[in-house]
C-alpha cells in the first residue's frame, strides 16, 4: 500500500504462480485501490483471488498499524497451542520440519493428506487421506492455505470439536475477528519489520 503496509499470499496453488508472473498481471494493478484489488479474494480463482489475499493481509497491517496493535509473537510453529502428552494432534498438510517438534511433546499425531504418495504409517505417526480422522484429534494445525484453495468451511466443520485450531502460514495474518468467531482460536502469520 502506499503507506508500504505489505501482504502475502501463497502462490503456489494451480497456475497461480505462472499467471503472476505475466506481465498482463502488473499492467492492470497499477493505481489499482487496495479494496477493489482485496474484493478479488472473494470474487475470482487462481491468481486473482491470491493478489486479493494479499491485498487483505496489507489492508489488515495498515488497520493494525494504525491503531497501534502489534500481535505477540509467536511460541513457535507449534508453542501455542501448548502440546503436551494425551494430545492428539490433526495436523492438515504434512509440514516435515515439526512432526519431530510434535512427536518430541509426547502427543500422537495424524496428518491429513491430499497426495496420496504420502499416505501411510510412520514411525509414532501416521498420513491419512480421510479427513474424517480430524474428528479425533482435540487440536488441529493448518496452513492457512485453506483460505484460498475453499477448503476452510469444510476443515472448521471437521474440527468444530477439537479445543484449538491454529492457521499458521504467512497468509495467516489477515483480519482475525471473523476466523475467531468461526472456531479459529490461533493465527501465526508473518509480522514484516521492514518492507525493504
Amino acid at each position: 500500500l502506499d503507506d508500504g503496509s505489505l501482504g502475502l499470499s501463497f502462490v503456489l496453488l494451480g497456475d497461480t504462480l505462472a499467471m503472476l508472473r505475466g506481465a498482463v498481471v502488473h499492467a492492470e494493478l497499477t493505481g489499482m485501490p487496495a479494496l477493489a484489488l482485496a474484493k478479488r479474494y472473494a470474487d475470482h480463482t487462481g491468481a486473482q483471488r491470491a493478489l486479493g489475499f494479499a491485498a487483505v493481509n496489507a489492508l489488515t497491517r495498515h488497520l493494525f498499524d494504525r491503531s497501534r496493535y502489534e500481535p505477540p509473537a509467536a511460541g513457535g510453529s507449534i508453542g501455542d497451542l501448548g502440546l503436551q502428552p494425551g494430545d492428539h494432534l490433526g495436523m492438515i498438510g504434512l509440514f516435515p520440519p515439526l512432526v519431530r517438534q510434535v512427536l518430541a511433546t509426547g502427543a500422537r499425531l495424524t496428518v491429513v493428506e491430499l497426495r496420496a504418495d504420502l499416505a501411510g504409517p510412520r514411525d509414532g505417526w501416521h498420513v491419512t487421506l480421510d479427513a474424517g480422522e480430524l474428528s479425533h484429534c482435540n487440536k488441529i494445525l493448518s496452513t492457512s492455505t485453506v483460505l484460498l484453495n475453499d477448503t476452510l468451511d469444510a476443515v472448521l466443520e471437521r474440527c468444530r470439536h477439537a479445543e484449538r485450531v491454529a492457521l499458521i502460514g504467512p497468509g495467516a495474518s489477515c483480519l482475525p475477528d471473523p476466523l475467531f468467531a468461526r472456531g479459529v482460536t490461533l493465527l501465526g502469520g508473518s509480522w514484516v519489520v521492514d518492507g525493504d
